[in-house]
């Protein structure tokens, strides 16, 4: 019977080695695992049958089937990939998420060296960044774990998904060079994959155009901005002035307030900047949104907010306030053009006043579970 087995499992496999389903192999797998319940190497095999026919239910039966007869990471590699595919929404699509970490990372642990597993790794940690609220910290475990598949198997830098991959959390976290290159390398490994290309258009077109608003002030007229100009220096300053703000650090403070030509480089602790909004700008993912800020001085420069609802957003003319900003200065040489500006992250909607108001909660894009990740 095992001799049986073995012979319809490898009949299945040799099958199964062409990219689009076949039956011969689910028929052929099928019947090995009966013959031979504990042969785990059949039911992977067949978990990859199931997945490709599009039954990705049955694709998780069999690995957690073959899981249940002897750990191995193949298995656990496919239930973690799988796992991020199955229809869900909400709560139940994050706990899949979740358990898709923990078995990419027991694969791991199975063994370092495999390259396999932790580019796997890296791309469940970037559906849990997504499904997290863009948790930075979940960022930095999936840059790790791509770097770490990279060190272990250099043939992963031929991996052009593992590039396009780590271009998009790149461009989350606003370094744009890197991500420009990344998308580059992608396209450039597998010219018939059209995403990263594209990916890389839209990416620098949105770039060159908001330092293109930036330098034009929005391109409004010079009457409009004094006018703003002079708003702001006539009877919006003191309002927020008196307002005290729960800083980083968790204290209540008054905030000082600072033009934006005044600002650092990083975390501007305990001050305040106040501007009108000149523009306001979206890329094709529709994240950050992004908008012009210039102050009583002049001075204009690029707010960036992310977790924000679809519906929320300011108008040209409001004003906004930005309690303790996070500033970075840019510069990008790329494809030949250079683009220069300088941007405030803001991490939520509901840090802002616009217009001397608060900002609701519906304003903020639902995270779907909440997630600390442990030190690996």
């Amino acid at each position: 019977v095992v001799n049986k087995a073995q012979f319809l499992m490898l009949k299945g496999k040799a099958v199964n080695v062409l990219s689009e389903y076949r039956p011969a192999a689910e028929e052929a797998l099928s019947k090995a695992v009966k013959f031979e319940p504990g042969l785990v190497e059949a039911w992977n095999q067949l978990g990859e049958v199931y997945w490709k026919k599009g039954d990705v239910v049955g694709a998780r039966t069999c690995f957690s089937g073959a899981l249940t007869h002897c750990k191995n990471k193949v298995s656990l590699r496919n239930l973690s990939m799988v796992l991020r595919q199955l229809r869900a929404e909400g709560e139940d699509y994050a706990s899949n998420v979740l358990s898709s970490v923990e078995q990419a990372k027991m694969a791991v642990q199975m063994d370092v060296k495999d390259g396999t597993s932790w580019y796997i790794l890296g791309n469940a940690y970037l559906s849990l960044f997504f499904v997290s609220g863009q948790n930075p910290r979940l960022a930095q475990q999936a840059l790790t774990a791509y770097a770490q598949a990279e060190a272990v198997d250099p043939s992963s830098r031929g991996n052009a998904d593992l590039h396009l991959n780590r271009s998009t959390l790149y461009k989350y976290g606003e370094s744009y060079s890197d991500a420009l290159r990344g998308f580059a390398r992608a396209a450039a490994l597998d010219p018939a994959l059209p995403e990263p290309r594209i990916r890389e258009t839209q990416l620098l077109t949105y770039l060159e155009r908001l330092a293109t608003l930036l330098r034009q002030k929005g391109m409004l007229k010079t009457k409009r901005l004094n006018t703003m100009m002079a708003s702001l220096q006539n009877k919006e300053l003191a309002t927020y002035k008196a307002r005290t703000y729960t800083g980083s650090s968790g204290k209540e403070l008054s905030l000082t307030l600072k033009p934006l030509r005044g600002l650092s480089p990083g975390l501007n602790t305990g001050t305040v900047v106040i501007g009108k909004v000149l523009f306001s700008l979206t890329d094709e993912e529709k994240v950050p949104f992004t908008f012009g800020l210039m102050d009583s001085e002049g001075t204009c420069l690029a707010v960036m907010v992310y977790n924000m609802a679809e519906s929320w957003g300011v108008l040209i003319g409001d004003t906004v306030a930005i309690p303790e900003p996070q500033v970075k200065h840019h510069s990008i040489d790329h494809d030949g053009k250079q683009i220069s500006f300088t941007n405030i992250r803001v991490a939520s909607p509901l840090v802002l006043l616009v217009n001397g108001r608060k900002q609701s909660l519906s304003s903020q894009a639902r995270a779907i579970v909440n997630y600390k990740p442990q030190t690996e």
